[in-house]
């Protein structure tokens, strides 16, 4: 398969597989959260820092098209930095995200309370994901815990299975922001033929490095009769819990 992005010039190319549920001319949250991880990364730090958090703005649906990417150190710091990375169409910005990132140290800390294992990952290829997004063709999901077609939470393994730029290798933020969007999708609580609910942003809060292609995620939507709500994972590896992510949900009938 081919990467989700192709770099021509100062622009990035979305691939086919990056295409969206919601909308035949737009891309789905995924792939823009990890281009949006990748220009954070790619800014330059006084000293080894990791991102700890990222949010991602989708500030109107992503087309089609090559987009600009730009990122800058918004907050300067020797131990703690914002980093602001944004995504224009033309002259139209679309997406924008804020990474705050701490200075990497040796610290001696307690031991902590030993988490749950991990359960393992199923064998086996995942099942025949739903044609409405293309992007989950980029992606080998595999359900411990609820399945695709069903509403209600989920339990799952994901693995990218391509590039998220051409000739690039992926990271581990990238890896874990792209997979994180598909929280909404996969714990829905309505049905995509009654319902829309689309997430405006998305947040990865995260305590350590997840290690491994294999990316876990324990998702629950919960929607309020006013029109939203919210989905959160429970973000794992093989090792235990990594941190967490929260997508607001705009929720409407069709």
């Amino acid at each position: 398969m081919a990467a989700l992005f192709t770099p021509d010039g100062d622009t990035m190319v979305p691939g086919e597989l990056t295409r969206g549920p919601w909308d035949p001319d737009a891309q789905h949250g995924g792939p823009v959260a990890a281009l949006l991880a990748r220009a954070v990364e790619g800014v330059e730090a006084p000293a080894p820092m990791q991102v700890v958090r990222l949010t991602v703005e989708l500030l109107r649906p992503v087309p089609l098209t090559p987009l600009r990417v730009s990122a800058e150190v918004s907050r300067p710091g020797r131990k703690v930095q914002l980093v602001d990375a944004s995504l224009a169409s033309g002259a139209q910005e679309v997406a924008r995200a804020r990474a705050l990132r701490i200075r990497v140290a040796e610290v001696d800390v307690p031991r902590q309370v030993a988490q749950p294992p991990s359960p393992p990952v199923p064998d086996g290829p995942g099942p025949s994901l739903s044609p409405r997004t293309a992007f989950a063709q980029a992606v080998d999901l595999r359900f411990v815990r609820g399945r695709w077609e069903e509403l209600g939470p989920v339990t799952m393994w994901s693995r990218l299975v391509v590039p998220v730029v051409e000739g690039e290798k992926t990271t581990a933020l990238q890896r874990t922001a792209a997979a994180a969007d598909f929280g909404n999708g996969v714990s829905r609580i309505v049905d995509f033929d009654t319902h829309t609910f689309i997430n405006p942003d998305l947040t990865v809060s995260l305590f350590r490095v997840p290690e491994g292609e294999w990316i876990g995620f324990d998702v629950v939507s919960r929607l309020s009769d006013r029109g939203f709500g919210h989905s959160e994972s429970l973000i794992f590896d093989a090792a235990g819990p990594v941190g967490r992510a929260v997508q607001s949900l705009v929720v409407d009938t069709r």
